[in-house]
Formats: C-alpha cells, sequence, structure tokens
C-alpha cells in the first residue's frame, strides 16, 4: 500500500501561519527584549501580525475556487465559510487587543494611576514607559501594570480559532480546540483587583473545559470506531452507507457536548457567568465575541457536512437545547444586579437565538448565522470595552446596575453608546441585532421551525425589559453618591469602539452589503 505524499499549501494555509509565527515571536521577545521597551514591541508585533493575517485572508479569497479547497492531505477546509469566519475572529482580535493594550496617562493621585493601569485590563495593562519616575507610576506598576504575555497569549488563542472552524477532520477540531482554550484559561486569571475571584474564574473554566474535551475527545473516537474515518465528509459517507448506529449516536452525542460547551449553550453554560464577571474585561469581550465565532463555525461544519445522514436524529435534540437556552438565559438576567453577569446571560440567550439559524438546516440558514455572527461580535467587543471604562473611587471595576443611575447625565457619551449596544442586543430596529434577529428566524420558518421562531420573538421582548433597565437607571434615575467615574480611554480605544458602534448602527441601516457576502459565504467544503 502506497501512502500519499505529505503536501502543505502554505499560501491557502498562510493566515493562520502568520498568526501561529508572530505569536512565537511575541513569546521569544518577553524572553529576550529589554522590559523599557516590550510593551511597544508586543503592541506593534501583535496589531501587525493581525493586520498582515486579515490581508492574508482577504488574498486567499480571491484566489479559492467557488467550491473551496482542502489542505494538508484533507485536515484543513478552506472554503467561503471558513475565510468568512477567519476574518472575523481577527478583526475582532485587533479590537480586543487594542483594548488589552488600553493605558492612560498616570497622574500625581494614587488611586487614579492604579485606575489608569486598569483602565484596558483591571489593572493589569503595560504602561508606556517601564521605569516609573514618579510615586504614581510606581504604583500603577506594582498594581501589575508590566504584564505583557497577555499578547502571545492572545495570538495563540486566535491561531486556534482560525484553525477551529476549518477544521476538516475531527483530530484536527480537538488540536484546535485546545489550542484556542488553554490560553484562555491563563488570561481569565490575569486580573489584578478581584484576584481570587479571576483565579477562581479562570480554575472553573479550566476544570468545566478539561471534562467538555474528554467527552469530545470519547466521541471522537466512538464516531471514528462506527465509520472508520476521521475527515468529516468520510463520516457522511460512511453514515449514509451504513445507515445510523448506536455507536455513531453515541459518538455525535458526546461530540456536541465539546462543541456546545464552547458556544455556551444549555446545560452546558455554568461556567459563563463566573468566568465572564471575573475575568478582566477585555478579555471577557474577547472570550464573548470570538469564541462564539470560531465555535458556531466548527458546530456549522460538523451538522452540515458531517451529519446530514443523522438529520432526523440531531435536529430534534438542538430543538431543544436553543428553546431552554433562550429561555435560561432570557429568564436568568432579569434579575441580575451586576451587569457584566447581565451580559454573561444575554450571551447565553444569543447562543438560543444563532441556533435557530442552525437548525434551519439550509443555505439561508447558513448565512443568517455567519451574518449574525459579525453583527454581534462588534456590538459585544464595544459593549464590555465601555463597561471596563467604568470604574469607582478606588479605581476598582464597578458594574453594580444601582451604582449606575445617573451615570448617563454625567457621562453622556459613554451612556449613549452602551444604550446603543444594549439596544442591537434586544433586536431594536435600526440596529444590527434586529436585523440578525430578523434574518435567523426568517431562515428558520423557512426550514420548518415556526415554533421555534415565535419562542425566540417572546424571548426576545423579555430580554428588553433587563436591556432597558440599564438604560433607565443611567439616564432617568438620580445620581447616588456611589456612581462611579469613566476613565478617560486612549485614542486608539476611542477608535475602537467608534468603529463597533458605527458598525452596530450601520449594520441596522445598510445591512445588505453583509448580507451579500454572508450569502456568498454559505458554500461548505464537502
Amino acid at each position: 500500500m502506497t501512502l500519499p505524499t505529505p503536501s502543505i499549501e502554505y499560501f491557502l494555509l498562510c493566515p493562520m501561519l502568520i498568526v501561529f509565527s508572530v505569536a512565537v515571536v511575541g513569546v521569544l521577545v518577553e524572553a529576550f527584549v529589554p522590559r523599557r521597551i516590550r510593551y511597544v514591541t508586543q503592541v506593534t508585533l501583535s496589531l501587525g501580525g493581525l493586520i498582515a493575517a486579515f490581508v492574508a485572508v482577504i488574498a486567499v479569497s480571491r484566489s479559492l475556487p467557488a467550491s473551496g479547497r482542502s489542505a494538508v492531505l484533507g485536515a484543513v477546509a478552506i472554503d467561503r465559510p471558513a475565510l468568512y469566519l477567519q476574518g472575523t475572529v481577527v478583526l475582532v482580535a485587533v479590537l480586543a487587543v487594542i483594548f488589552m493594550a488600553e493605558r492612560t496617562h498616570a497622574t500625581t493621585d494614587s488611586k487614579i494611576a492604579v485606575a489608569a493601569g486598569a483602565a484596558g485590563l483591571d489593572s493589569f495593562t503595560p504602561q508606556a514607559s517601564a521605569v516609573p519616575d514618579s510615586g504614581a507610576e510606581r504604583e500603577a506598576e506594582r498594581a501589575g501594570a508590566a504584564q505583557t504575555e497577555l499578547f502571545p497569549l492572545a495570538l495563540l488563542s486566535v491561531g486556534g480559532m482560525m484553525v477551529f472552524p476549518a477544521s476538516n477532520d475531527l483530530l484536527t477540531m480537538f488540536v484546535a480546540l485546545e489550542v484556542l482554550s488553554l490560553p484562555l484559561y491563563l488570561m481569565c486569571g490575569l486580573a489584578r483587583h478581584r484576584r481570587l475571584q479571576s483565579q477562581e474564574s479562570a480554575m472553573k473554566y479550566f476544570l468545566l473545559g478539561a471534562f467538555s474535551s474528554a467527552f469530545f475527545l470519547y466521541g471522537v473516537a466512538l464516531i471514528y470506531g462506527a465509520t472508520g474515518t476521521l475527515l468529516l465528509p468520510g463520516i457522511r459517507d460512511a453514515l449514509a452507507a451504513h445507515g445510523d448506529s448506536s455507536m455513531a449516536l453515541v459518538g455525535v452525542a458526546l461530540l456536541s457536548v465539546g462543541l456546545l460547551f464552547k458556544v455556551g449553550a444549555v446545560p452546558f453554560h455554568s461556567w459563563i457567568p463566573d468566568v465572564y464577571q471575573g475575568a478582566p474585561t477585555p478579555i471577557t469581550g474577547f472570550m464573548a465575541a470570538a469564541t462564539k465565532v470560531a465555535a458556531f463555525g466548527a458546530l456549522l461544519r460538523v451538522v452540515y457536512v458531517a451529519l446530514p445522514p443523522l438529520h432526523d436524529q440531531w435536529r430534534p435534540v438542538l430543538w431543544a437545547i436553543s428553546i431552554l437556552t433562550m429561555a435560561v438565559g432570557t429568564i436568568t438576567a432579569v434579575n441580575q444586579s451586576d451587569v457584566k453577569r447581565m451580559l454573561a446571560y444575554s450571551s447565553v440567550a444569543h447562543v438560543g437565538f444563532i441556533l435557530t439559524g442552525v437548525i434551519a438546516d439550509n443555505p439561508a440558514g447558513l448565512a443568517a448565522t455567519l451574518f449574525y455572527l459579525v453583527a454581534y461580535s462588534f456590538s459585544t467587543v464595544g459593549a464590555f470595552a465601555i463597561v471596563g471604562l467604568i470604574r469607582n473611587s478606588d479605581g476598582v471595576e464597578d458594574a453594580d446596575v444601582s451604582h449606575w443611575a445617573g451615570l448617563g447625565q454625567r457621562s453622556p457619551i459613554v451612556g449613549v453608546m452602551l444604550s446603543m449596544f444594549l439596544l442591537a442586543f434586544a433586536g431594536i430596529p435600526l440596529t444590527s441585532g434586529f436585523i440578525s434577529k430578523l434574518t435567523v428566524f426568517k431562515a428558520a420558518a423557512q426550514g420548518g421551525a415556526v415554533p421555534l421562531v415565535i419562542i425566540g420573538v417572546i424571548a426576545s421582548g423579555i430580554a428588553a425589559y433587563f436591556y432597558v433597565r440599564v438604560i433607565v437607571s443611567m439616564f432617568f434615575n438620580e445620581p447616588t453618591g456611589n456612581t462611579p467615574q469613566v476613565i478617560e480611554p486612549g485614542i486608539l480605544s476611542k477608535i475602537a469602539i467608534a468603529v463597533c458602534a458605527a458598525a452596530t448602527v450601520a449594520l441596522g441601516i445598510f445591512p445588505q452589503p453583509l448580507l451579500d457576502l454572508a450569502d456568498h459565504a454559505a458554500q461548505l467544503l464537502h
């Protein structure tokens, strides 16, 4: 038997290779570059690498045939959905790196100096100067303002997120899952204020993530035993030829646990509120957006490429999970007093909405899901960036809704921007959230899931309550003595927040270009 000669299609893989290469260089920078220039080097390297990767995604997409191509002996599928999702992940990562690198000028007040260091990442963001020349700057550095290893960790995670939705066999998908997850476990525990809470959230995420990975890997083993292959098209052909077997069904169920854990669907969502609340806020925004994009990309590929023969088996299960996810996320968010926990349960509810597009099981559902992921990502990153700027007098992040009374009156721009993102989450017309829900619900109705659409509309109506409650507190309640301050962001962060706001509005008013792009991209490699 002659084995095929291994070949690596470097051009097709160059977006992922660029990100991984920059991450490795970032690790070397941590080891060899002097501390005084390490921060500037890491930020420049990270942003430059991500921008280069985005350019590479565009270059690959222009040379790719409509049907897509496989690479590395079929282990990686380079097709339109994969490139679309990779580009989305990279854009989210650019915004996230800017927020991670946020810093403000230190002042003579040590508390404000700590807040300045905290503005981006709960006071562990690097300062411009590695050699503090004032007591305030020394205070900021003691608060953890000189850590720069965050940037290569973020890039390693981004690399895994780019491979995950492009994986064409289950073993590659598992490796990508671990590569994207392990850096996130570390990044969640890097907050210096609320250090114990942050470390607790990282430990919870790690333990539950390890269990979900074990389920995923056991499912891969059972599917391989039932079909004799790990390639997704091969699994589809084997299931179609031999029919469904008990081993294959159990394997698919276990595999789904790992994927649904990553997207945060009920009943695998228990880690989300604690991790989102305890992690540094820019990391929370990064996870809430980029991880969902990558995980839903992998879920779409498994469902649409490998599991068409089991359509009658997996669709009712996803129906139940989608309904539970919308209901639990919406109802639990109603009584949350912490904005980050509220947004965490909101993200769970949005997973249920996105699942309606997956359940549609038609090209319109795939396109609607792709559009939803982009629109939701920009709103989520922007919302968490705003939340990260709101601090109490000690420079510690304050996300208590009761303390935000009158915040919009004192800082109207911040109040308006956050209100815009919250209204998008609620699905109010003229925002990206309205178009997103409209497209997935329409696709689900076309796929015969009208009852699911009705439940989604009811859940959206209930969800509007807790979003509007925050807006009312900011603009219509009288300020209290506990009203927090808004930290002045840097110029790059202002631009990034403005980009998120502009995308949220533009996709609500002029969504057609992105809808056309998503429709053009909705063609998986089979």
